[in-house]
């Protein structure tokens, strides 16, 4: 017999602005215990010291998730010249220093080969998994492993300030998978004085925005009140990347049962992706085909 999820069928998005000192994961239980839900999962790890957007999705809107993850997203972060860590970050330990400071110019100059696509190393203690461990446990237990590099779309990297000769303030739009721990790491190489993330925060990422997320204190307060609903945004936001297309009656049972489905569309090409709606409500992600949804994804609100 299958065993029964415990909890309630609430679905949306809920945009935490994450506090440092607690894992992503951590913050996903407190988001599903506090709304009572079936489902949770979060749309892109941060670091337990970052802070900033993590979008937890609830029941529905975790079918939602990859359309997120697969947005740009904008870190601003601090880089601490001088100093490489085992970590890439301000937890680890320092492995390397340098007295060589560069100048503001410099370090503009140096940001333009990390524009655009690029090949990114990931830091040593990261989730990337080696022979079906995580790197960060590896690293844990001393062994200096040989990451192979990914690819990462970077649509900009800035300098915003620089507040004295040790730090430097960048901002970086990129898409899914980078680390911004690498992009520190590597740009202090670049400079040749070394270099390591100090603080992280990600400002954005695909429609949700920190000046918009709840706080973990706002969360407890509201915790398994009728009140908390309405920290909730609709499913629907994570879908604004494509097009909208509206199902008949006849195509939304069809779709519902995971068929093709008879749809309204205007401006939508043959084979394009894009998510039907029926009575206000989403309804399926799918392939748009000779006047027919053909379905990926299907909500069941």
């Amino acid at each position: 017999m299958a065993r029964t999820r415990k909890g309630r069928d609430v679905s949306g998005w809920l945009v935490v602005d994450k506090p440092a000192g607690i894992t992503s994961n951590a913050v996903v239980n407190k988001v599903k215990w506090a709304f009572n839900a079936k489902k949770a999962g979060h749309a892109g790890t941060l670091d337990p010291e970052a802070t900033g957007v993590l979008a937890v999705a609830l029941g529905e809107a975790t079918k939602t998730v990859p359309f997120v993850t697969d947005a740009l997203k904008a870190y601003e972060f601090t880089v601490r010249l001088g100093q490489a860590t085992n970590t890439d970050d301000a937890e680890g330990e320092v492995i390397a220093e340098s007295d060589l400071r560069p100048t503001d110019d410099e370090i503009k100059e140096a940001l333009s080969p990390f524009i655009g696509e690029i090949m990114q190393v990931p830091p040593q203690f990261s989730a990337v998994k080696i022979d079906g461990q995580r790197a960060y446990k590896l690293a844990r237990e001393g062994e200096d492993l040989d990451l192979a590099a990914r690819p990462l779309w970077v649509e900009s990297l800035i300098l915003t300030d620089r507040p004295d000769a040790d730090h430097v303030v960048l901002e970086l739009v990129c898409g899914k998978g980078g680390y911004v721990r690498s992009v520190a790491r590597d740009l202090g190489e670049a400079l040749g004085c070394k270099g390591h993330v100090l603080r992280l925060r990600r400002v954005w990422s695909g429609p949700f925005n920190a000046a918009e997320g709840a706080s973990m204190d706002r969360i407890e307060e509201l915790a398994r009140s009728e009140e908390i609903d309405e920290l909730l945004l609709p499913m629907e936001l994570a879908l604004d990347c494509m097009e909208e297309v509206t199902a008949t009656d006849e195509g939304a049972v069809r779709l519902r049962n995971g068929n093709p489905g008879m749809v309204i569309a205007r401006d939508v090409e043959y084979g394009e992706e894009c998510w039907a709606s029926h009575d206000g409500k989403p309804l399926a992600v799918g392939i748009f085909k000779a006047g027919e949804l053909h379905p990926n994804r299907v909500f069941n609100l």
